[in-house]
């Protein structure tokens, strides 16, 4: 895949290096500062100050963590891994998924009149989002609170090693995969899902989130159908990278080496043949109206 040299999107989150921690409360007030410094600098406020930095240097803890507290800071913080140097192979993934990202938004941009672009978090370890907090095994994840992408870059690796899908497109599907996702949050398709958990069977509402994932595989081929139309970076085998990744996270194929068995009505994202069928389909046809997968007779 040649993309190297192409657009990157500035809708990036580097966390990595960034622990996920969170503390309560919903932020600083700007309406409080007027009230606050009057406080602050008067003999009580002295003293309390006073009192924090003796603190703090008897612990060896930083003052302004507790002057942030009480100066009403809360909301997400995230601890720094002072060692944790991102390795040359690490960047040059992240400089991928940035440009994958970009040409998504291009296209999106172009299909769709009320698209927004949602924003990719680079993360390692764990991370936070709306959704909750997460790990690396998690996978690579979208969060409809946020409209934010979620993916340690390790994945990949995983994705080489342990999935046997290595390739630059096979990971550019799955970010497109997950920009998927965002489009449906955005379609209301989502917002309809989430609203029969609870009213149907655990199998029922398995089989509708079986569909979801295949819109979103079948999307992530529109994806790719236009953007190979317009750039025309796809190299020989790309597709098959693609299609050998899908193969590789079908529900059937993941169950089979993790238990021995497979158990369809636990199915939440598809089988292989399925998810490579509706990928395949988006890119052939790169028409939004072909991916009905929730009145698809035939999966």
């Amino acid at each position: 895949m040649k993309w190297e040299g192409k657009r990157r999107s500035s809708n990036v989150e580097d966390r990595r290096g960034h622990g996920a921690g969170m503390r309560g409360g919903g932020g600083f007030n700007p309406l409080l500062i007027g009230p606050l410094i009057k406080i602050l600098f008067s003999k009580t406020g002295l003293i309390i100050i006073g009192l924090v930095i003796a603190f703090s240097v008897v612990t060896g803890t930083n003052p302004l963590n507790f002057l942030g507290g009480f100066l009403g800071g809360g909301g997400q913080s995230f601890t720094t891994e002072t060692n944790y140097p991102p390795s040359a192979e690490e960047d040059r993934l992240a400089a991928f998924s940035e440009t994958i990202l970009a040409d998504t938004e291009d296209v999106w941009n172009k299909l769709l009149e009320n698209y927004r672009e949602p924003t990719l978090v680079l993360f390692s370890g764990q991370v936070s989002s709306a959704c909750g907090s997460a790990s690396s095994a998690t996978g690579p994840f979208y969060c409809p609170g946020d409209e934010k992408l979620y993916i340690d870059l390790g994945f990949f690796e995983d994705m080489e090693l342990k999935l046997n899908a290595p390739g630059d497109f096979a990971q550019a599907y799955v970010i497109a995969h997950e920009v998927g996702h965002h489009i449906q949050k955005i379609m209301g398709i989502t917002a309809k899902l989430d609203k029969l958990r609870g009213q149907v069977s655990e199998k029922e509402y398995n089989q509708y989130s079986v569909r979801l994932e295949l819109q979103a595989d079948f999307l992530a081929g529109v994806w790719a159908h236009h953007s190979q139309k317009s750039l025309g970076w796809m190299e020989k085998g790309d597709l098959e990278e693609a299609l050998n990744a899908a193969n590789a996270i079908g529900d059937d194929r993941l169950q089979k080496q993790a238990t021995g068995r497979v158990t369809p009505d636990s199915f939440t994202h598809g089988t292989s043949a399925q998810r490579m069928r509706w990928f395949k389909k988006g890119f052939d046809t790169g028409d939004l109206a072909q991916g009905d997968t929730f009145n698809a007779v035939n999966l």
